[in-house]
């Protein structure tokens, strides 16, 4: 009878003797669960971090141009992101022929002054939109289509001086990069 008058004794050797139910056994599963919780994001945090990009993928995700030695008429091609990006410096002929087309009968619409930040300079990127090839036109020489921009060999799509698809099979418009200018002088692409 002794036995039944130690509370420690009556109510098992872990009992709480406050009397509020918890026990050491709950402390010590709270306690296991949250060591889990840490090893398990220490664990899982190199296999996220290994999911950003690296160094040199972010350092091409955005390059700046010189256009200052760029002449009126001129155009030049730079890479982005792997892609070739046209850099055209275009005449005044160039911009009153992009903006007096009837943007209605475009098969894919889409005005001159939504795709260029100055007037003068049209950047686009220099990848056909029906296959993938890169369209003539940058060079002197090079045939510019029946629209005066570029020209696809592969399937014949003809651009105009605004880069917007005229005739062929190119279902869209040569795509604008997101750009910026940094000074008079230079372009931000990406």
């Amino acid at each position: 009878m002794a036995d039944s008058a130690n509370p420690a004794q009556a109510g098992g050797a872990h009992a709480n003797p406050h009397g509020d139910g918890t026990n050491r056994r709950d402390f010590l599963f709270m306690l296991t669960g949250a060591a889990g919780a840490v090893g398990a994001a220490s664990v899982a945090w190199p296999l996220i971090d290994s999911m950003n990009p690296a160094a040199d993928v972010l350092a091409l995700s955005s390059t700046e141009v010189n256009i200052a030695p760029v002449e009126v008429g001129q155009a030049i091609t730079v890479v982005w992101r792997g892609k070739p990006v046209f850099v055209r410096r275009r005449t005044a002929e160039e911009i009153a022929a992009a903006e007096k087309v009837a943007v209605k009968d475009l098969p894919d619409p889409q005005p001159d002054s939504a795709r260029v930040k100055k007037p003068e300079w049209l950047i686009v990127v220099g990848v056909c939109t029906h296959l993938g090839c890169v369209p003539l036109g940058q060079k002197l020489g090079d045939p510019r289509g029946d629209y005066g921009g570029w020209f696809c060999p592969c399937h014949g799509s003809h651009y105009d001086t605004s880069g917007r698809i005229r005739k062929g099979p190119a279902p869209a418009n040569l795509e604008v990069p997101g750009y910026v200018f940094v000074t008079d002088t230079s372009v931000k692409i990406g």
